[in-house]
């Protein structure tokens, strides 16, 4: 394989405009979700834009925290092969917090022979859009994400506690609070400059369902992987301008038991071949294309639960009255459903992913989506009935599969999915389920007092 010429190009044109850069961050994103990799000289980024650079592959299934899992039989059986590792365009931007020296660039993982690594998600992923284009669909995709700014200090029982925004201790919820926002207007300011200083798309701000809660709108794109790289660059964005501001950031799914949790909400669209919402109509369900995508997210969604909520604290956060959901429903303009379909235009016709926790992997939340999505369309499934009022007391529906209740049973219906299987690659799908397994056997190994202390620095 050889870069891109356009690649190069971009590089060069970086550095011309940016010559005082000489600490450039290369990032790659493993299964857990977590960005990992190394930091270059300005020579040294050139060269890998030019000729590639060599990482051991057992770093994408790294677990959670880091430690090599032996159990993939893919770690001294190989030697601890390398794979290559190569820029993804479009991504070498500043880093603001780290000075007027420092950038960073995202990567993907090649085989030797150039063929994209199947345990790479952004390969995963790139193979679920390839299937919905061979259909005439492109999915449109937009990344919501809701997290804690909390005091870099722990309080006086040694637990996190909520940060004081212009040293004004709140504790109540406040939700879409104006004053909550005035609290935090430099670290909102600063998290603004450097969103469009790196080419990441945020809009609207507001103050969520907790005291210290915020979310941040990302602009939808016709990329999908772009909109995730956009989720997964403005994660570490929020998290370096927190502690630029002396607080600590977390999107763990549930921070506090007493308080809600941090969901990551999926909108989806699809643009047919010329270039059209598929999903546009007059009718506030949608199309009948939209009604059979939202039947394959609620066939595929216990199928898919361990990447929608891949860690022991992911299940805290699903319980009634919380604007989590509880069960695979679906309805028009419902926040109680799984599934929800935003008032709006018609033009704007759109499906909102609700059940996926901010602590999930962009990349293989959205390829999960939409491969549910695909086998919903494909096999022209019915979604039943929208849910009318509240959702959290709907009875069971016998003909849908709940959503797992623990971790060890969302994990052990992944390994088992024959669709997830064929959408996600046999290999993967084996592979992120030896992790999450031996996860588990850690975690409760270790008993952490607090899964926020085992948490905090990935999620």
């Amino acid at each position: 394989m050889t870069a891109p010429v356009n690649a190069i190009d971009e590089a060069r044109a970086f550095f011309a405009e940016h010559p005082q850069v000489d600490a450039v961050d290369m990032i790659f994103t493993n299964m857990c979700g977590v960005p990992r990799g190394k930091r270059l000289r300005q020579h040294e980024v050139m060269a890998v834009y030019e000729n590639g650079r060599f990482l051991p592959i057992s770093v994408t299934f790294a677990d959670i925290t880091g430690r090599d899992v032996e159990e993939t039989k893919l770690l001294w059986e190989t030697g601890d092969a390398d794979c290559h590792c190569w820029p993804v365009p479009g991504t070498l931007v500043p880093t603001p917090w780290g000075g007027p020296g420092a950038a960073q660039f995202l990567t993907s993982f090649h085989e030797l022979d150039g063929t994209p690594h199947d345990l790479d998600p952004r390969t995963v992923l790139q193979g679920v859009i390839d299937r919905l284009k061979a259909i005439g669909l492109t999915p449109v995709v937009a990344v919501e994400l809701e997290f804690y700014l909390l005091d870099a200090k722990r309080g006086p029982d040694g637990r996190p506690r909520v940060a004081s925004g212009g040293g004004i201790e709140r504790s109540d919820i406040q939700v879409y609070g104006l004053a909550e926002l005035d609290d935090q207007r430099a670290f909102l300011d600063s998290l603004y400059a450097g969103a469009d200083a790196q080419g990441i798309p945020l809009e609207s701000a507001i103050s969520e369902y907790a005291a210290g809660q915020y979310e941040l709108t990302l602009r939808h794109r016709p990329d999908a992987m772009r909109a995730c790289d956009d989720a997964l660059t403005y994660k570490r964005l929020v998290k370096a301008t927190a502690a630029q501001h002396g607080m600590e950031a977390t999107f763990m799914a549930k921070p506090f038991a007493d308080s809600a949790g941090n969901g990551m909400h999926l909108h989806v669209s699809m643009l047919d071949e010329s270039g059209q919402n598929a999903f546009a109509s007059d009718d506030p369900e949608g199309t009948p294309l939209l009604k059979q995508a939202i039947a394959g997210m609620r066939a595929l969604l216990a199928d898919s639960f361990a990447i929608f909520a891949p860690n022991a604290n992911s299940y805290r956060r699903f319980r009634a009255n919380s604007y989590a959901p509880v069960a695979p429903t679906w309805g028009v303009n419902n926040r109680t459903v799984s599934f929800r379909v935003p008032a709006g235009s018609p033009s704007s016709r759109h499906v909102e992913h609700r059940a996926c926790g901010a602590d999930a992997n962009p990349y293989l939340a959205v390829a999960a989506l939409l491969a549910a999505m695909h086998h919903g369309i494909t096999g022209k499934l019915d979604p039943g009935a929208a849910i009318v009022g509240n959702g959290y007391e709907a009875p069971a529906d016998p003909n849908a599969d709940a959503m797992p209740s623990n971790w060890f049973a969302a994990v052990d219906r992944f390994a088992r999915s024959e669709a997830m299987k064929e959408y996600l690659g046999v290999r993967f799908v084996d592979i992120y389920s030896i992790v999450k397994r031996q996860e588990q056997d850690r975690y409760f190994a270790e008993v952490p007092e607090l899964d926020y202390e085992w948490y905090m620095r990935t999620a």
